[in-house]
Protein backbone atom coordinates (compact mmCIF):
# COMPACT_ATOMS: atom_id res chain seq x y z
CA UNK A 1 0.00 0.00 0.00
CA UNK A 2 2.77 2.38 0.91
CA UNK A 3 4.57 1.39 -2.29
CA UNK A 4 1.52 2.18 -4.44
CA UNK A 5 1.08 5.56 -2.72
CA UNK A 6 4.72 6.39 -3.39
CA UNK A 7 4.34 5.46 -7.05
CA UNK A 8 1.28 7.73 -7.37
CA UNK A 9 3.15 10.67 -5.78
CA UNK A 10 6.15 10.17 -8.07
CA UNK A 11 3.86 10.05 -11.12
CA UNK A 12 2.08 13.26 -10.10
CA UNK A 13 5.43 14.98 -9.44
CA UNK A 14 6.82 13.91 -12.80
CA UNK A 15 3.75 15.19 -14.62
CA UNK A 16 4.10 18.54 -12.79
CA UNK A 17 7.77 18.88 -13.81
CA UNK A 18 6.95 17.98 -17.42
CA UNK A 19 4.17 20.55 -17.40
CA UNK A 20 6.46 23.26 -16.06
CA UNK A 21 9.13 22.56 -18.66
CA UNK A 22 6.49 22.43 -21.36
CA UNK A 23 5.31 25.92 -20.35
CA UNK A 24 8.88 27.25 -20.24
CA UNK A 25 9.59 25.82 -23.67
CA UNK A 26 6.48 27.52 -25.01
CA UNK A 27 7.61 30.88 -23.53
CA UNK A 28 11.07 30.53 -25.08
CA UNK A 29 9.67 29.66 -28.47
CA UNK A 30 7.11 32.46 -28.40
CA UNK A 31 7.75 35.10 -31.11
CA UNK A 32 6.92 38.82 -31.10
CA UNK A 33 3.59 39.27 -32.87
CA UNK A 34 3.44 43.05 -32.78
CA UNK A 35 2.29 45.66 -33.05
CA UNK A 36 5.54 47.02 -34.47
CA UNK A 37 6.64 50.46 -33.38
CA UNK A 38 9.02 53.39 -33.91
CA UNK A 39 11.31 54.73 -31.22
CA UNK A 40 14.34 56.91 -30.57
CA UNK A 41 17.52 54.88 -30.85
CA UNK A 42 19.03 56.67 -27.81
CA UNK A 43 17.36 57.81 -24.63
CA UNK A 44 19.94 60.44 -23.57
CA UNK A 45 22.66 62.46 -25.30
CA UNK A 46 25.10 65.10 -24.03
CA UNK A 47 27.11 67.62 -26.08
CA UNK A 48 29.10 70.76 -25.37
CA UNK A 49 27.73 73.90 -27.01
CA UNK A 50 31.04 74.28 -28.88
CA UNK A 51 30.37 71.07 -30.85
CA UNK A 52 30.14 72.42 -34.37
CA UNK A 53 28.92 69.45 -36.43
CA UNK A 54 25.21 68.66 -36.98
CA UNK A 55 24.01 66.14 -34.39
CA UNK A 56 21.98 63.24 -35.82
CA UNK A 57 19.09 62.19 -33.57
CA UNK A 58 18.03 58.82 -34.88
CA UNK A 59 14.51 57.36 -34.92
CA UNK A 60 14.22 53.76 -36.04
CA UNK A 61 11.53 51.31 -37.06
CA UNK A 62 11.35 48.26 -34.82
CA UNK A 63 9.82 45.87 -37.30
CA UNK A 64 10.08 44.72 -40.91
CA UNK A 65 11.56 47.24 -43.33
CA UNK A 66 8.73 49.08 -45.05
CA UNK A 67 8.59 49.67 -48.80
CA UNK A 68 6.79 52.94 -48.07
CA UNK A 69 8.09 56.02 -46.19
CA UNK A 70 7.23 56.21 -42.49
CA UNK A 71 6.40 59.71 -41.23
CA UNK A 72 6.78 60.47 -37.52
CA UNK A 73 5.73 63.68 -35.79
CA UNK A 74 7.52 64.93 -32.70
CA UNK A 75 7.49 67.80 -30.22
CA UNK A 76 10.42 69.69 -28.68
CA UNK A 77 10.54 71.14 -25.16
CA UNK A 78 13.15 72.10 -22.58
CA UNK A 79 15.15 75.06 -21.30
CA UNK A 80 17.34 75.48 -24.42
CA UNK A 81 16.26 78.37 -26.67
CA UNK A 82 15.70 77.81 -30.35
CA UNK A 83 17.70 80.30 -32.40
CA UNK A 84 20.04 81.07 -29.50
CA UNK A 85 21.16 77.67 -28.24
CA UNK A 86 20.17 75.42 -31.15
CA UNK A 87 18.40 75.14 -34.48
CA UNK A 88 16.67 72.28 -36.28
CA UNK A 89 17.94 71.62 -39.80
CA UNK A 90 15.06 70.77 -42.11
CA UNK A 91 11.38 70.56 -41.21
CA UNK A 92 10.90 70.94 -37.48
CA UNK A 93 8.41 68.52 -35.92
CA UNK A 94 8.61 65.84 -38.58
CA UNK A 95 11.11 63.08 -39.35
CA UNK A 96 10.81 60.54 -42.17
CA UNK A 97 12.16 57.02 -42.36
CA UNK A 98 12.67 56.57 -46.12
CA UNK A 99 11.23 53.57 -47.93
CA UNK A 100 13.35 50.43 -47.56
CA UNK A 101 15.32 52.00 -44.69
CA UNK A 102 15.34 51.22 -40.97
CA UNK A 103 15.83 54.71 -39.56
CA UNK A 104 15.48 58.44 -40.12
CA UNK A 105 17.28 61.35 -38.46
CA UNK A 106 16.47 64.71 -36.90
CA UNK A 107 19.42 67.02 -37.56
CA UNK A 108 20.25 69.35 -34.67
CA UNK A 109 22.75 72.22 -34.89
CA UNK A 110 24.10 73.73 -31.68
CA UNK A 111 24.86 77.46 -31.47
CA UNK A 112 28.02 78.38 -29.60
CA UNK A 113 27.33 81.42 -27.44
CA UNK A 114 30.01 80.67 -24.85
CA UNK A 115 30.44 83.39 -22.25
CA UNK A 116 32.42 81.56 -19.53
CA UNK A 117 29.25 80.96 -17.50
CA UNK A 118 29.19 77.20 -17.12
CA UNK A 119 25.60 76.03 -16.97
CA UNK A 120 23.55 73.51 -18.91
CA UNK A 121 20.38 73.61 -21.00
CA UNK A 122 18.12 70.72 -21.87
CA UNK A 123 16.05 69.56 -24.80
CA UNK A 124 13.41 66.84 -24.79
CA UNK A 125 12.23 65.31 -28.05
CA UNK A 126 8.93 63.41 -27.81
CA UNK A 127 7.39 61.29 -30.57
CA UNK A 128 3.67 62.10 -30.87
CA UNK A 129 2.28 60.13 -33.84
CA UNK A 130 3.27 57.93 -36.78
CA UNK A 131 1.96 57.07 -40.22
CA UNK A 132 1.05 54.42 -41.28
CA UNK A 133 -1.27 53.88 -38.32
CA UNK A 134 -0.40 50.17 -38.22
CA UNK A 135 2.71 51.24 -36.29
CA UNK A 136 2.81 52.45 -32.71
CA UNK A 137 4.91 55.14 -31.01
CA UNK A 138 7.16 53.65 -28.35
CA UNK A 139 7.04 50.19 -26.78
CA UNK A 140 5.13 48.79 -23.84
CA UNK A 141 1.56 49.13 -22.59
CA UNK A 142 1.82 52.93 -22.45
CA UNK A 143 4.35 53.30 -25.28
CA UNK A 144 6.81 54.92 -22.89
CA UNK A 145 9.92 53.02 -23.94
CA UNK A 146 11.74 54.91 -26.68
CA UNK A 147 9.08 57.61 -26.99
CA UNK A 148 11.30 60.44 -25.76
CA UNK A 149 14.95 61.49 -25.83
CA UNK A 150 16.68 63.96 -23.51
CA UNK A 151 19.63 65.98 -24.77
CA UNK A 152 21.83 68.07 -22.48
CA UNK A 153 23.73 71.05 -23.88
CA UNK A 154 26.71 71.83 -21.66
CA UNK A 155 28.02 75.38 -21.70
CA UNK A 156 31.65 75.66 -22.71
CA UNK A 157 34.41 78.13 -21.98
CA UNK A 158 35.03 81.01 -24.37
CA UNK A 159 37.87 79.29 -26.24
CA UNK A 160 36.66 75.71 -25.82
CA UNK A 161 35.96 73.64 -28.93
CA UNK A 162 37.46 71.93 -31.95
CA UNK A 163 39.82 73.83 -34.23
CA UNK A 164 41.87 73.56 -37.40
CA UNK A 165 45.44 74.66 -36.81
CA UNK A 166 47.49 76.27 -39.59
CA UNK A 167 50.96 77.70 -40.01
CA UNK A 168 53.58 78.48 -42.62
CA UNK A 169 56.48 76.03 -42.58
CA UNK A 170 59.32 76.10 -45.12
CA UNK A 171 57.37 78.51 -47.31
CA UNK A 172 54.10 76.61 -47.50
CA UNK A 173 50.92 76.63 -45.44
CA UNK A 174 50.14 73.49 -43.46
CA UNK A 175 46.77 72.72 -41.83
CA UNK A 176 45.83 70.10 -39.24
CA UNK A 177 42.13 69.56 -38.32
CA UNK A 178 40.41 68.26 -35.18
CA UNK A 179 42.55 69.97 -32.54
CA UNK A 180 40.68 70.36 -29.26
CA UNK A 181 40.97 73.18 -26.76
CA UNK A 182 39.54 72.45 -23.31
CA UNK A 183 39.37 74.11 -19.90
CA UNK A 184 37.95 73.33 -16.49
CA UNK A 185 37.96 76.91 -15.17
CA UNK A 186 37.79 79.12 -18.32
CA UNK A 187 41.12 80.62 -17.32
CA UNK A 188 43.74 78.01 -18.17
CA UNK A 189 43.33 76.07 -21.41
CA UNK A 190 44.94 72.94 -22.86
CA UNK A 191 45.56 72.67 -26.59
CA UNK A 192 45.73 69.05 -27.74
CA UNK A 193 48.31 69.34 -30.55
CA UNK A 194 50.67 72.08 -31.72
CA UNK A 195 52.58 69.91 -34.18
CA UNK A 196 51.37 71.91 -37.19
CA UNK A 197 53.67 70.77 -39.97
CA UNK A 198 56.67 70.89 -37.65
CA UNK A 199 57.95 67.61 -39.06
CA UNK A 200 59.14 69.91 -41.85
CA UNK A 201 60.57 72.61 -39.60
CA UNK A 202 64.32 72.18 -40.11
CA UNK A 203 66.40 72.79 -37.01
CA UNK A 204 69.84 72.02 -38.39
CA UNK A 205 71.09 69.99 -41.33
CA UNK A 206 68.38 67.46 -42.15
CA UNK A 207 66.96 67.25 -38.62
CA UNK A 208 63.46 68.58 -37.95
CA UNK A 209 61.65 69.62 -34.79
CA UNK A 210 59.43 66.52 -34.85
CA UNK A 211 60.04 63.23 -36.58
CA UNK A 212 56.45 62.16 -37.19
CA UNK A 213 53.05 63.75 -37.79
CA UNK A 214 51.66 61.28 -35.26
CA UNK A 215 53.47 63.17 -32.50
CA UNK A 216 50.83 65.34 -30.81
CA UNK A 217 52.43 67.51 -28.12
CA UNK A 218 50.10 69.54 -25.91
CA UNK A 219 50.52 73.04 -24.56
CA UNK A 220 48.84 75.16 -21.91
CA UNK A 221 47.88 78.81 -22.33
CA UNK A 222 46.17 81.38 -20.11
CA UNK A 223 43.37 83.81 -20.93
CA UNK A 224 44.44 87.27 -19.71
CA UNK A 225 40.87 88.59 -19.89
CA UNK A 226 41.60 91.26 -22.53
CA UNK A 227 41.70 89.07 -25.68
CA UNK A 228 45.40 88.47 -25.12
CA UNK A 229 46.87 85.08 -24.21
CA UNK A 230 50.01 83.91 -22.46
CA UNK A 231 51.79 80.63 -23.06
CA UNK A 232 53.77 80.29 -19.82
CA UNK A 233 57.16 78.62 -19.96
CA UNK A 234 56.54 74.88 -19.82
CA UNK A 235 58.58 71.78 -20.32
CA UNK A 236 57.70 69.44 -23.13
CA UNK A 237 58.99 65.92 -23.55
CA UNK A 238 58.86 66.27 -27.33
CA UNK A 239 61.51 69.00 -27.12
CA UNK A 240 64.00 66.88 -25.23
CA UNK A 241 65.19 66.86 -21.64
CA UNK A 242 66.16 70.53 -21.55
CA UNK A 243 63.54 71.78 -23.99
CA UNK A 244 60.83 74.31 -23.12
CA UNK A 245 58.00 76.18 -24.79
CA UNK A 246 56.58 79.68 -24.19
CA UNK A 247 54.92 82.50 -26.07
CA UNK A 248 52.07 84.94 -26.42
CA UNK A 249 48.80 84.98 -28.32
CA UNK A 250 45.57 86.76 -29.13
CA UNK A 251 41.89 85.92 -29.61
CA UNK A 252 39.84 87.62 -32.33
CA UNK A 253 36.25 88.03 -31.02
CA UNK A 254 34.90 88.61 -34.55
CA UNK A 255 35.89 85.25 -36.04
CA UNK A 256 36.95 83.48 -32.80
CA UNK A 257 40.39 82.71 -34.26
CA UNK A 258 43.30 82.17 -31.90
CA UNK A 259 46.82 83.19 -32.92
CA UNK A 260 49.83 81.88 -31.00
CA UNK A 261 53.37 83.22 -31.32
CA UNK A 262 55.48 80.40 -29.95
CA UNK A 263 59.13 79.98 -29.16
CA UNK A 264 60.66 76.61 -28.45
CA UNK A 265 64.03 76.26 -26.79
CA UNK A 266 65.84 73.10 -27.78
CA UNK A 267 69.34 71.75 -27.27
CA UNK A 268 71.15 70.87 -30.48
CA UNK A 269 73.91 68.25 -30.51
CA UNK A 270 76.92 69.45 -32.51
CA UNK A 271 79.37 66.73 -33.50
CA UNK A 272 82.81 67.63 -34.78
CA UNK A 273 85.29 64.85 -35.32
CA UNK A 274 84.67 62.70 -32.24
CA UNK A 275 83.62 65.54 -29.95
CA UNK A 276 79.96 66.27 -29.17
CA UNK A 277 78.91 69.64 -27.85
CA UNK A 278 75.44 71.02 -27.19
CA UNK A 279 74.07 74.38 -28.22
CA UNK A 280 70.86 75.97 -26.94
CA UNK A 281 68.70 77.15 -29.84
CA UNK A 282 65.44 79.14 -29.87
CA UNK A 283 62.94 78.43 -32.64
CA UNK A 284 60.08 80.83 -33.38
CA UNK A 285 56.86 80.18 -35.28
CA UNK A 286 53.30 81.51 -35.52
CA UNK A 287 50.18 79.37 -35.60
CA UNK A 288 46.50 80.19 -36.19
CA UNK A 289 43.61 78.11 -34.84
CA UNK A 290 40.22 78.49 -36.54
CA UNK A 291 37.00 77.01 -35.07
CA UNK A 292 35.61 74.12 -37.13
Amino acid sequence: MRTNTLRVLLSVGLLFVIGVFACETTDVDRTFEGPYFVRFTDSTLTYKESYSQPIPIRVHNVGPVSNQPITINYAVSGTAREGKDYSIIGTKGKVVIPANKSFGEISLQLINNANNILESQSLTFTLTSVEPSSLKVGFGPTGALGKSLSLTIQDDCLFGGTYTGSGVVSGRTVSVPNISITSADCKQYTLSNWNIGLTQFVVIGNSTLFGFNAEKPTLVFTDNGDNSLTVPAQTNGSLGTNGSLSGTGAWNPRNRQITLNLQAKVQIAMIRDTTTTYRDTTLRFTQTYTPQ
